[in-house]
């Protein structure tokens, strides 16, 4: 079964396009799960058992568990394993943002959907499809490119303005100066870099269809913009919960017609609701409160 459709399946299903971050932070967790062999994995099947009638995807952060080393990369092993095993009709998503040359990448391609065995994951576009192409070839398998990023930062880069490749060859360019050549383009050619990046995968990228996009919930006009670019392409958005996102102006936004199209991700505000024994219940209980408000706005 290829991503979209085991996406659209689980999306109807549990008539829920929340997807929940196992960003589990071992410092963070509650103080009898410590002392567990496996406190990770404990905690998180934990919080699976309560909430995958909840939810589409679970998105584990590499980070968290790469951080132990051996131990928490078995965790997220043995975490994934779990939900398989389990509840495979829910997705899993690696947040790993790799991107690197194409051999290196066949290493990453390995660990992600052979060792680990998940259904997606989290991409740099920098070095461009032909650095990434082990995993677009993967056509089973979620490619979710980043696009525009949830981090107050984000604009930095993917807000600069670029001239797409389609035009840097006119010749009325190449005898201007550089002066001359921003004052002649500005309004008609140069587009975001966001926005470019969403063009490229939609129109050049998406061959076997498996490519999604990164757009942050904080930035609902961005989020706005790329739709209109990308059609009914799945876009994941992280950003809803701790780092601020709004629910009402995201969905609005991030809809496309058939009124799904989003992976809607929170982590920090519904996996740390509660830091005692009834962590599990908290975050059945802010999971589902997540759900029927996204719901109320589709």
């Amino acid at each position: 079964m290829i991503f979209q459709e085991k996406l659209d399946k689980i999306v109807k299903k549990n008539n829920s396009l929340v997807c929940m971050g196992l960003d589990s932070d071992v410092d963070k967790l509650p103080k009898h799960l410590k002392k567990k062999k496996y406190p990770q994995y404990e905690f998180n099947k934990a919080i699976i058992d309560v909430t995958a009638d909840l939810v589409c995807g679970y998105k584990p952060n590499s980070a968290f568990y790469e951080a132990r080393g051996e131990a928490g990369i078995k965790e997220l092993k043995i975490t994934c394993d779990y939900i398989k095993k389990t509840h495979p009709e829910v997705i899993i998503i690696l947040d790993a943002k790799r991107a690197d040359i194409g051999s290196t990448n066949e290493g990453y391609v390995k660990y992600a959907f052979d060792y680990l065995g998940v259904d997606a994951i989290t991409l740099h576009p920098y070095l461009g499809s032909e650095a990434i192409k082990p995993f677009l070839e993967r056509e089973d398998k979620g490619c979710i490119i980043l696009c525009r990023t949830s981090n107050p930062g984000a604009g930095e880069f993917q807000d600069n303005y670029v001239i797409p490749n389609s035009f840097r060859d006119l010749k009325m360019l190449k005898h201007m100066e550089p002066k001359f050549q921003c004052k002649q383009v500005q309004h008609d050619k140069l587009i975001p870099l966001y926005q470019y990046i969403a063009n490229q995968v939609v129109k050049k990228w998406n061959n076997s269809n498996n490519c999604l996009l990164v757009v942050g919930a904080t930035y609902p006009k961005e989020l706005k913009e790329v739709r209109k670019i990308v059609g009914d392409m799945t876009l994941l958005v992280p950003g809803i919960g701790a780092q601020g996102g709004d629910v009402e102006a995201t969905v609005k936004a991030g809809l496309n017609s058939k009124k799904a199209g989003m992976i809607i991700n929170s982590a920090r505000s519904i996996i740390f609701a509660s830091k005692d024994k009834d962590f599990a219940e908290k975050a059945r209980e802010e999971t589902r409160n997540l759900k029927e408000k996204i719901n109320t706005y589709r």
